[in-house]
Parts: structure tokens; C-alpha cells; sequence
């Protein structure tokens, strides 16, 4: 592996040019991406549907084209599924990326095109590397393995030609042989369905290894390392790995976890934030340090931005790169060439600069708090939270929270359920130190406290460890990119995982 490395180390770092060329010219960029996905689609049943061969401005085709949700596209996708081609793609579709999300269970079937798959998962995967070079020019990282902590194998036959399981499985099943060179561990491993026994062999495989790069969500990521600490007595994972340089994180927000993987891994790593999703890999941070993810503009994906004020009309508008503003809230909408038309992803973003666009995830479009006006989003919690932990040294390894509805004995609040690193004997403090940072974040926040009058103070529950886990294992979304949800308004997670805690 190490013969080949440094050639691959010179390929990514002279490829930044590519890079350069759009990130120049942003905006022509993004149409000429779009030019190229409606030429494809025009040979397509939903293209000949909406009138593809007749749309030749950005204008023309958002009106004509409305906006989709999953359950909108979802006959488009039952079709293909069933073996008809140029349905909503002209080239054929052999895999699905199967995604259950965070706050439905019924799952979802992405689908995964060639040109998908080369032009954005793996390009993008190329771009991460070189823009991780640009900025660590003396970095040796391909001189060792990456850790990938991916999701589980579960690939399944729809028939004799398509495929589906979870994002991580399609990409590793798809990876050229060359890059299973520079990982561990074996495949066997990685896709692994059963998480427990996936964590322990994990350990087990990766700690003689020499690893110079981790990736993977924060939650499982902190449960691995813990257990390679405790099996080989070391304070930190830079005494087992003295080579670890990078850790690649996405899924969940890294702000609550940073002070623990700090600690846990030991002076000298860096931390990059990266956004890739089934529907397709949007944004990678490409300054260490430095808040907002570059937003990848020529890798098959053509952008719009809702203003969250738009979700839910009747006909929702939506602004291009030349009209968004940083701090602005905005949901997500998408067309790909994996075949989605104007798609909602469900996320929502915010820019954090505008030359070049850099954005951050700021919460879902269903995930929040607004059952008395306060507006709250996972940003605001995820930073309380991490304030919290900073003033009581606590440490939060998992959370959700929900309204208190007023009753007959008690006023609206937030009920908080949070799993600690260590258990406190109580959280009055950490609810307190929760209430102020969410006050200073949130001014909706703020006003509706004031006096108690039409929200309490926080409600704090510390759970024990596993509960979540637990949680998460009965709806068969443990391990991958699944998560439990920040923020619901309404109290159906919450009770489920109440209930749980209560009868272990």
C-alpha cells in the first residue's frame, strides 16, 4: 500500500486546479451543472412530463418544475425499482441508497446512477482530499490507513439488476479496489450489521494497525475509541495511533462532542467537518478551524435555497447563489444526476461567508421546537449544550427534546433527555447553565422565559447509559448515519424513550 500512496498523495494535490476553475466563477458554474442535468433528463418520462427539451434558462425551469418532497417522487422511484429505465434518469439505475431518516420509519430508496456515483460521491471524496492537502501541505496522511466507521452491509436484491442498502454499504461495494489499499478494516468488518459485535471487532482489527485518518458519526466514533482505550490501557488514541492526523465527522453536529474527542485523542489532530448524504455529497470544510463547509459546486448537483418563511406555502419561492445572505436560513432544494427534480432534502442550512459560499447545517425542516413561539433549531441546541457541558464540566454523549404542553399542574416547558459521559448526581445546575446560553442564542427564546409566564425552566432528565442505544435498536436504526432526533414539537420520541428508561 505504501508504494502507491505517495503517487495518489501527487494525483490529489495536483488536481486542485479543477477546483479553482469553479470556485472562480461560482455562479456559471452551478449553470452549466444545471444545463447538463436537464439535457440528461430531457430523454426521461418526468422530462418529457415538465418539458425539458424546451427549458433553457434557470428561470424556466423553476417554472416549470415544482417542488418535491420524497413521497412526490416516490411513484417515479416504485417504477424504476421495478426494472423501467429513463424514468426520472437516462442511464440505468442499479443501486439504491436505503434511508429510514430520523423522523419517520418508513424508509427511503435514493437512487444511485453512475454518474452519481463517479461524478459526486467519489469525486467529492477526491476534492476532501485535496483541499485537506492545500491546507496541510506537509501532511503525510496516505502513508497510513484510514479508519472508515461506516454503516451496515445489508445489501438486498430488488431483482437480477438493482440493489439497494445503506449509503455507506453501495459506496464500499462500488469503491475501486486501489482505495480498500489505504483502509481498514477489512470489508468483512465494515459492514458488519450487528453494532455491539461491529464496535469490539472494530477494536480488536484497527489497534496495531498504523491509522493516520478516522471518519465517521461522532457517537459511534466516541464508543470505538473508548473501547480501544480500554483495551490497551492508553490515555489517549494518539498513543495507540502516533500518526492520527485527521478525523472526518458529519451526520450530527460536532459542537456538543469537541471537548471529548479533544481529550480522548490528544494534542495535534485536525477536525474536518464533511456533508454527504444519500441524495449526494454537498460540502466539505476546506479551513481546519474555521466554521462553514465549502459548498461543492460542479460535482452533479444544482442548488436552490428556500427561505425558511417559503416551507409550506402553496408555491414556495426559492433564491440562487447571487441572492443568499449569511445568517440567513435556508431549507435545502436540490436536482442531482441521481435523477431528483427540485428536491427537498429536509435540511436546513445557513452561510457563513459568501466568497467563496461556505455553509453550515443549522437543523432538519421537521426537527424543532415552536410550540409557544420560541422558534427553537438544532444550532441554538447544539450550542446551548456545549455551553452547558463548558460551565458545569459535564459531558453530553447523546440528547432530545421535546415541549411540555400547559396542563392543569404545570406551565410549558422543555423536557430535556440527555446522555451524560459520567452521570451527575443532579441537573438542576446543568438546567439552569442550558436555560442562559439558550436565552443568549435564541431572543425568541429569551422573550418567551421572561418571568416564567409562558415557558418554565428546563426540565433535565440524565439517562442512563444505553438507553438511546436501546432506543434506536428497536426502531432497527442502530449504528450508520442514523441519530436520534435533536428537537421534535411534538412528545412521541420523548415518550417512547421515557418509557424505555423507566422499565430498564
Amino acid at each position: 500500500m505504501k508504494l502507491f500512496s505517495p503517487a495518489i498523495s501527487r494525483l490529489a494535490r495536483m488536481r486542485h486546479w479543477r477546483i479553482e476553475q469553479w470556485l472562480s466563477d461560482p455562479i456559471a458554474a452551478q449553470r452549466e451543472v444545471l444545463q447538463d442535468l436537464v439535457t440528461h433528463g430531457q430523454y426521461t418520462d418526468f422530462g418529457r412530463k415538465y418539458g425539458f427539451s424546451q427549458l433553457f434558462s434557470i428561470r424556466k425551469f423553476k417554472e416549470a418544475v415544482p417542488i418535491h418532497e420524497y413521497e412526490d417522487l416516490k411513484p417515479y422511484i416504485d417504477r424504476i425499482m421495478q426494472g423501467e429505465e429513463n424514468v426520472l434518469w437516462n442511464t440505468p439505475v442499479s443501486w439504491f441508497a436505503k434511508s429510514s431518516g430520523t423522523t419517520n420509519d418508513k424508509s427511503k430508496f435514493i437512487p444511485i446512477t453512475q454518474e452519481s456515483l463517479e461524478d459526486c460521491h467519489f469525486q467529492s471524496a477526491k476534492d476532501v482530499l485535496t483541499l485537506y492537502y492545500q491546507s496541510r501541505n506537509e501532511s503525510d496522511l496516505l502513508t497510513g490507513k484510514g479508519l472508515v466507521i461506516g454503516g451496515s452491509h445489508q445489501i438486498s436484491q430488488v431483482n437480477e439488476e438493482i440493489q439497494y442498502g445503506d449509503l455507506s454499504a453501495v459506496l464500499l461495494q462500488n469503491t475501486p479496489v486501489w482505495a480498500n489499499w489505504i483502509k481498514t478494516p477489512e470489508l468483512s468488518i465494515a459492514l458488519m450489521d450487528e453494532w455491539e459485535e461491529k464496535i469490539e471487532r472494530l477494536a480488536q482489527s484497527t489497534i496495531r494497525e498504523d491509522v493516520t485518518s478516522i471518519s465517521g458519526v461522532p457517537t459511534w466514533t466516541l464508543i470505538l475509541i473508548k473501547r480501544i482505550l480500554e483495551i490497551t490501557g492508553k490515555a489517549t488514541l494518539k498513543e495507540v495511533w502516533p500518526n492520527l492526523e485527521l478525523y472526518i465527522h458529519g451526520g450530527v453536529s460536532f459542537t456538543p462532542y469537541k471537548e471529548q474527542f479533544k481529550k480522548l485523542i490528544g494534542e495535534g489532530c485536525t477536525y474536518l467537518e464533511m456533508y454527504n448524504a444519500s441524495e449526494g455529497f454537498f460540502a466539505a470544510q476546506d479551513v481546519p478551524g474555521e466554521e462553514g463547509m465549502l459548498l461543492l459546486l460542479n460535482n452533479g448537483i444544482f442548488y436552490e435555497f428556500m427561505p425558511i418563511g417559503e416551507y409550506g406555502k402553496e408555491h414556495p419561492e426559492t433564491i440562487g447563489l447571487n441572492k443568499v445572505q449569511v445568517g440567513g436560513q435556508y431549507a435545502l432544494v436540490i436536482s442531482t444526476n441521481g435523477g431528483l427534480w427540485r428536491y427537498l432534502v429536509g435540511d436546513t442550512v445557513q452561510f457563513t461567508s459568501l466568497a467563496p459560499f461556505r455553509i453550515k447545517v443549522s437543523g432538519r425542516l421537521k426537527q424543532y421546537i415552536n410550540a409557544f413561539g420560541e422558534e427553537l433549531i438544532a444550532d441554538n441546541a447544539d450550542k446551548a449544550i456545549a455551553i452547558a457541558c463548558e460551565k458545569t464540566g459535564l459531558l453530553v454523549n447523546d440528547y432530545t427534546a421535546a415541549p411540555v404542553y400547559f396542563g392543569d399542574h404545570n406551565q410549558g416547558a422543555h423536557e430535556w433527555l440527555i446522555e451524560f459521559a459520567e452521570k451527575p448526581a443532579g441537573t438542576d445546575r446543568f438546567a439552569r447553565e442550558l436555560d442562559l446560553a439558550l436565552k443568549s442564542l435564541n431572543s425568541d427564546y429569551e422573550a418567551k422565559r421572561h418571568k416564567d409566564i409562558a415557558l418554565g425552566l428546563p426540565v433535565v432528565h440524565a439517562l442512563e447509559k444505553g438507553v438511546f442505544g436501546r432506543w434506536l435498536k428497536q426502531k432497527g436504526k442502530l449504528g450508520g448515519q442514523h441519530k436520534v432526533p435533536r428537537l421534535s414539537n411534538e412528545r412521541k420520541f420523548v415518550e417512547e424513550i421515557l418509557a424505555l428508561a423507566r422499565v430498564q
